[in-house]
């Protein structure tokens, strides 16, 4: 008998190990071929934001001003930066190689390098992008969920028309309001610009954290709830929460546990495409706060033609947005049964 089972576990046994080995290996492709894409569109960025700065012009002239002529070593040591005696491809491939290997090469303005240069700022906006994010998130899930609860019902309509009114605003309109609402003309609570040390942070401030993080929360929420209330109200419809209705599930378990839980994979999916935006927007943001970020560090870049900061600044918002799109596309697979099967499959 014992033979006569052995015989019937093995193959199963080899089946289950076989499907195992498919499954890894169809996820180990699908996470190479996504990684191929994402590298493949940061050079496509790349090569545009290089030939894009190149033709804007003699940054070397922009720089110096009426000193071009008169200050013939400062113009050659520009030069020497900007590899000038090179072709545009020996240009960009000493950039490029420069970005693999972490050299985001000298700041014309300052000759100063780029990296040592930006860091700071780089940190000052990640962590207002973050903040806002931790804001974002659980008040437009929790606007979505209201709203789904009384839809086509009096508060369900004055939220969708509030929500309709802000995402109709741009984020430097918001702003404006807000300094005008908050800081200014009628309540004078908060600062209008966010002014830190030198060798200080933002956050060491908090209050000067306020209207930006604010300004951003407001600009992309509206759009995050929007969305997530339309996919909860898709689930909702659907016959397995009708069914935990009969059971005599209360209706908020119902939506936090059953609907929610569903409908959460379009919503993390618009969630990275805001966040992605966040990083856009924080440089008109940051412009109008003042608020010593990546974003006004470029808008200072692009006054004094400082190519190589521009270019650095432009790749690293490039970079996220790729990154944030590629964790996405990965946590809506392991989110959903049906994609992880056809991946495996």
């Amino acid at each position: 008998m014992s033979d006569v089972s052995t015989a019937l576990h093995d193959p199963l046994e080899e089946v289950a190990a076989s499907q195992r080995r498919h499954g890894a290996a169809a996820w180990a492709w699908w996470l190479l071929r996504r990684l191929g894409l994402a590298v493949l569109t940061l050079w496509l960025v790349s090569v545009l934001v290089f030939l894009a700065t190149a033709t804007l012009g003699d940054p070397i002239r922009a720089i110096l001003g009426r000193d071009y002529n008169s200050n013939p070593g400062r113009v050659q040591q520009l030069e020497e930066l900007l590899g000038s005696d090179q072709s545009v491809v020996s240009r960009y491939l000493d950039w490029a190689g420069g970005l693999l290997t972490g050299d985001l090469g000298t700041s014309l303005a300052s000759t100063r390098p780029v990296g040592e240069l930006i860091s700071g700022s780089v940190t000052n906006s990640a962590v207002l992008v973050a903040l806002s994010a931790l804001v974002m998130i659980p008040l437009a899930f929790g606007v979505a969920m209201i709203s789904a609860h009384y839809r086509r019902r009096r508060p369900d309509t004055v939220i969708q028309t509030i929500l309709l009114a802000i995402a109709g605003l741009p984020e430097f309109v918001i702003g404006v309001l807000l300094i005008a609402l908050l800081a200014t003309t009628v309540f004078k609570v908060f600062p209008a610009v966010t002014i830190s040390s030198p060798t200080g942070h933002p956050w060491d401030n908090p209050e000067a954290m306020v209207l930006p993080t604010l300004t951003l929360v407001l600009w992309v929420a509206p759009y995050v709830s929007r969305i997530v209330r339309a996919s909860l109200l898709e689930v909702i419809d659907s016959d397995y929460v009708e069914l935990a209705r009969l059971k005599g599930i209360p209706e908020n378990v119902v939506m936090r546990k059953h609907a929610l839980l569903n409908a959460i994979v379009p919503g993390i999916q618009v969630v990275a495409l805001q966040l992605a935006f966040l990083a856009g927007g924080v440089v008109v943001v940051e412009t109008l706060f003042s608020y010593p970020g990546i974003g006004l560090q470029l808008v200072d870049a692009v006054r004094n033609h400082d190519v190589p900061v521009v270019q650095a600044l432009s790749m690293i918002i490039a970079g996220v947005y790729v990154v944030v799109n590629l964790v996405a596309d990965l946590l809506s697979i392991l989110l959903t049964p049906r994609a992880r099967t056809a991946i495996s499959s």
